[in-house]
């Protein structure tokens, strides 16, 4: 009979206890929505990069003549399929140059290495399925934070030539790559309709498969895998975004 009351004064306490902690922990979270459910968002983000060498010296590498250009554009649209939550796509094109007269790579005074007429172009094709969440800034409706979850796969090719005459060689590789990567950003509105936004790589995975084919003779495969679990700020994009 004892062990009873005091089963019974227990579960007594425990129901007390979890009512009083329901009551204490209770947030009254106020959940105000920042992009209505049925609204489309189309945008683009656009980056470009170019540079010009004349004897440059980067670390060991000296008397760097060249130029080099990069070139990303990545059209978007998505449908909020509920308040603040949107899925949808990206497209993407990257393409790039890099072209050096000359680079003379320099360990020691007794080792060194001379590259002339290095020239690469390198291009990627890409499609990606998103998911967005949006945040909103207290009670702002011009600043927010969204959260873009990416599923990606691409292709891209590129070819390397180095030296001329009898010492011309050339190497082409194809590469296909598929990889999951979570980019949260910031959203200005700057009229009801138009946005600018800013956003940054923070967690990835990829992986990819790459073949090689060396002065049509010689051929070789490589795979890899990398994941990234911290800021990249050389993944910070810009882009102008619509919502209609």
């Amino acid at each position: 009979m004892a062990k009873r009351t005091i089963w019974a004064i227990v579960l007594v306490l425990c129901s007390v206890i979890s009512a009083v902690a329901q009551e204490h922990f209770s947030r009254n979270i106020d959940s105000k929505t920042f992009v209505p459910k049925g609204q489309w968002i189309t945008g683009v983000s656009v980056s470009y990069s170019q540079s010009n060498n004349d004897n440059y010296q980067f670390f060991i590498v000296e008397g760097i003549k060249g130029n080099t250009y990069s070139f990303t554009v990545t059209p978007m649209a998505c449908y909020m399929f509920n308040n603040d939550l949107g899925a949808g796509g990206r497209l993407g094109y990257e393409r790039s140059r890099v072209k050096f007269d000359n680079a003379n790579v320099i360990i020691d005074s007794d080792t060194d290495y001379t590259n002339e007429n290095l020239y690469c172009i390198n291009q990627e094709y890409s499609a990606m399925g998103i998911f967005r969440n949006y945040i909103g800034i207290g009670d702002s409706k011009r600043f927010g934070f969204f959260n873009e979850v990416r599923l990606e796969f691409g292709v891209g090719e590129s070819k390397l030539t180095n030296g001329n005459g009898s010492d011309f060689t050339g190497t082409f590789e194809r590469s296909y790559n598929i990889g999951v990567g979570v980019m949260p950003g910031l959203v200005m509105f700057l009229t009801n309709y138009s946005a600018i936004e800013l956003s940054v790589g923070v967690l990835g995975f990829n992986y990819s498969h790459t073949k090689q084919t060396n002065d049509q003779i010689y051929y070789a495969s490589r795979d890899s895998k990398s994941a990234n679990f911290r800021i990249n700020l050389f993944s910070i994009s810009f882009g102008v975004a619509f919502y209609l």
